[in-house]
């Protein structure tokens, strides 16, 4: 052939185009399954161990001084759970006071002019409860890294 020319040779590309195959029949609820469960654990490790915010702040101690009265307590952590499909994970708890943990609340009595409660042994009266955020849901910078790598591993051991 006169001139410039080019040519493509496909038989180089053939285990590119192999794995390209590969991941069209990646089983992405497997993935999925797997970044919830992960999610799940992270999330749980927040709570017992770390006791911050995903941001890496401390909880805000209650007005006895203890850490976040969650972590006394098994309920919030054994009600994280999650749940994966072909295109998402989600993963939180479906614990009624899980909310107030996340986002935090005021209480206000409902009948009567003031709440009351003990603390430290003496009881209080007060015409409004303010419970702070505490953060427990969401990804640390090191919670993204190793759902990426998670990610990454899974699907180089399917295209290999």
């Amino acid at each position: 052939m006169d001139g410039v020319s080019f040519r493509l040779d496909v038989s180089g590309l053939q285990a590119a185009l192999t794995r390209l195959n590969r991941l069209g029949a990646l089983e992405k609820h497997e993935l999925m399954e797997g970044l919830g469960r992960l999610g799940q654990q992270q999330t749980r490790r927040r709570i017992e161990v770390e006791k911050t915010t995903p941001a890496g702040e401390a909880w805000k101690p209650t007005i006895e001084g203890r850490g976040a009265l969650f972590v006394t307590s098994t309920h919030l952590w054994r009600s994280i759970d999650y749940a994966a499909g072909e295109t998402e994970t989600r993963w939180g708890s479906g614990w009624i006071a899980a909310r107030v943990h996340q986002f935090g609340a005021v209480i206000k009595p409902v009948a009567g002019q003031a709440l009351t409660f003990m603390v430290g042994g003496k009881q209080v009266f007060a015409k409004r409860v303010t419970i702070p955020a505490r953060t427990y849901i969401g990804l640390s910078k090191a919670n993204e890294e190793q759902m990426i790598r998670t990610a990454e591993r899974f699907i180089s051991m399917v295209t290999q």
